[in-house]
């Protein structure tokens, strides 16, 4: 069904937008910007990228900035039960109103042309970007993160790098090196490195500071989180997320504003190691580097692993770091053509020897960690919604 971009509404917009190029064009959002700016007054601009840890870092400061009176803007992806969680404002989800508002403003500046050719991220970006105007700060999370991502459109005033790892190769790059460059391609003025697992994360990061003043002219400036002991959260955090926390207090401290640690104590972290019952735990990394974490974080218990996998991740290596805690596992049924073959999974666990069990229902004397994407817990969760009905 074909729709008019120029009038639809939010809902049907995005539900006919693509979600990827064939190929990056990175000019289309380029463009709309270049027409949406000169009607807009932007924040400073915080804009995050890595591989994992960014959703909560994001989460952590702009709960921070907004505690102490700032109004802030995050923007993250994806969401894991409704469209509103990307885009949190001054404490909240986005309202209904407030998106359709900024949609519309959208429709009103831009031409059809360009309505049509942008990606649901490229629109989405703009959403929050709109939404942003005239705020204290925008806490910008990366897409896939890099030089020609979504959110690279505007200029940052600081960038905060989390822990860099393998993933999205097919598009970043096969190795640490390739994945770090393309993603630290995005900074504008100054980086703040956080925790890392590879120091040729520390060495790209000089290589890219010299690449972008011969290139353009730029004088980044490079930090680096040095201390990751120093302060403690709340016991409900899983212990990971402190690692996160240091790189958010070296942001408020390069900004100037007063710590007190607790004030993290009510952050919401979904779907960030994030307890909902006494005995099941979910988490939306989906990567060997998220699984390596978790693995750390159960090591003294044994989990019944609720799964399943995009194609494009390395989920034979996300299993065989799980499986010292996994008792048994139950593949989560997902209708969605980015999944992996589910018999690829069966000849993983079969070679790692996994029993492989379906899930009639929960066990209250079973621990449960449901893992393996966004994607994965929004099924579980719904079907746990409609379990309890």
């Amino acid at each position: 069904m074909l729709i008019d971009f120029k009038t639809a509404s939010l809902t049907e917009v995005l539900e006919h937008k693509t979600m990827y190029y064939e190929k990056i064009d990175f000019s289309i959002v380029q463009k709309s910007w270049e027409i949406l700016s000169s009607s807009l007054s932007l924040p400073f601009v915080i804009h995050i990228v890595g591989t994992n840890g960014k959703g909560s870092t994001g989460r952590f400061l702009s709960h921070y900035l907004h505690k102490k009176g700032f109004k802030t803007l995050h923007y993250s992806s994806p969401h894991i039960l409704k469209f509103n969680e990307r885009i949190w404002i001054n404490g909240k989800d986005s309202s209904d109103e407030e998106l359709e508002k900024a949609s519309k403003k959208l429709q009103e500046f831009l031409p059809l042309s360009l309505l049509e050719k942008l990606t649901y991220f490229e629109y989405t970006t703009l959403l929050a970007l709109v939404l942003s105007s005239n705020l204290d700060y925008l806490v910008l999370e990366a897409g896939l993160g890099g030089e020609f991502d979504a959110t690279n459109v505007v200029k940052n005033d600081l960038s905060l790098i989390t822990t860099i790892g393998l993933d999205h190769q097919s598009f970043l790059g096969n190795t640490i090196e390739e994945i770090a460059r393309t993603k630290m391609r995005s900074v504008d003025t100054k980086m703040l490195i956080g925790y890392q697992v590879s120091n040729k994360v520390y060495e790209t990061a000089l290589k890219v500071k010299e690449e972008l003043k011969k290139e353009f002219g730029k004088e980044i400036v490079i930090q680096t989180v040095k201390e990751f002991d120093k302060y403690d959260l709340d016991e409900k955090f899983a212990s990971y997320l402190k690692l996160n926390l240091h790189l958010v207090i070296e942001v408020l401290e390069e900004l100037d504003i007063e710590i007190d640690t607790k004030i993290f104590n009510d952050v919401k972290l979904s779907g960030r190691c994030e307890r909902i019952k006494d005995n099941i735990t979910i988490d939306v990394g989906h990567n060997p580097l998220a699984a390596t974490v978790l693995a750390r974080e159960f090591n003294n218990k044994k989990v019944h692993l609720i799964y399943n996998s995009y194609k494009d991740k390395d989920y034979a290596e996300v299993l065989r770091i799980l499986k010292p805690i996994i008792t048994q596992i139950t593949i989560l049924e997902l209708d969605d053509n980015r999944i992996v073959d589910k018999n690829n999974l069966l000849e993983i666990c079969h070679n790692l020897n996994i029993i492989v069990n379906s899930l009639e229902k929960i066990d209250p004397k079973e621990e449960y960690l449901v893992f393996g994407s966004f994607l994965v817990v929004e099924k579980f969760l719904r079907n746990m919604e409609l379990n309890e009905e």
